[in-house]
């Protein structure tokens, strides 16, 4: 399933400048680790060692946090959005 992938303005520059990737991938963590591997740059900044999804990252498929679906493991569809945000703290 090609997912359309958005990118933030602080992880475009290792996906060689691109605000949007297309990648393919039958559940969120797939789309990712496809990301992750197309541009290894990126895979630092959004999956942990282990696979994980890192805590400072916020990954929304279509208008959903998927943390509240199924997190890695939410199936996607063809011609879903999934669009990766940097949490933003402050007091």
């Amino acid at each position: 399933m090609a997912v359309e992938v958005r990118l933030p303005t602080v992880l475009r520059a290792a996906a060689g400048g691109r605000a949007v990737v297309e990648v393919e991938g039958a559940t969120v963590g797939e789309v990712l680790q496809q990301l992750a591997s197309t541009f290894p740059g990126l895979a630092e900044q959004v999956l942990t060692a282990d696979g994980g999804l890192h805590r400072f990252v916020n990954v929304y498929l279509n208008d959903d946090d998927v943390r509240y679906l199924e997190q890695l493991d939410t199936k996607v569809n063809d011609g879903d959005t999934l669009s990766i945000l940097p949490a933003v703290a402050g007091g």
